[in-house]
């Protein structure tokens, strides 16, 4: 008896995290993959991996962190698994509230991340987009923190010679 009211308890814990933490999971997966659908694939799949391993989620130090990990690795798994599969040709993009800001440079900078290798791809959402630091981009990645940031370097370099010129300097004004 003692254990089905521990497993309830869990299982509302984990779905009050869900419910608090999905949205900003799908937003970093769509991001991460730039197609709408795979990004709510990647955000139930993770949440799925969270669920299984709930228990050792739930005493983790920070468990955002442990939630985007998840996801990074996740997604970057989908990349490897999926090398000669489908790839769909990117279309519009999914309607939203736009920020302030020019929505065209927008759309110009997600066409040109989506054009990065997945491991380039994810040190740019994780350390600029998503603000996170050179130390917890690496323990995410599982990589030194001198590796991501010569990666984020390179990754930035990429992604400005993707831009072209009078993107990437309207990018350096806003």
């Amino acid at each position: 008896m003692i254990r089905k009211t521990r497993r309830a308890e869990e299982s509302a814990e984990f779905e009050s995290f869900a419910h608090s933490r999905g949205q900003r999971l799908f937003r970093t997966a769509v991001l991460l993959c730039g197609d709408w659908h795979l990004a709510e694939d990647l955000t139930q799949v993770t949440l799925a991996k969270l669920y299984a391993s709930w228990s050792k989620v739930r005493r983790a130090e920070n468990q955002d962190a442990y939630a985007r990990s998840t996801l990074v690795r996740s997604y970057l798994s989908h990349r490897r698994l999926r090398r000669t599969g489908e790839r769909p040709a990117l279309g519009e993009l999914p309607e939203g509230v736009c920020p302030e800001g020019d929505p065209a440079l927008r759309v110009t900078l997600l066409t040109a991340l989506a054009e990065l290798p997945p491991r380039d791809r994810a040190v740019l959402v994780l350390r600029y987009w998503e603000d996170r630091s050179v130390e917890e981009t690496a323990a995410e990645l599982g990589l030194s923190a001198g590796a991501v940031r010569s990666q984020a370097l390179r990754a930035l370099g990429r992604l400005r010679t993707a831009l072209g010129p009078d993107a990437a300097e309207q990018l350096t004004r806003s």
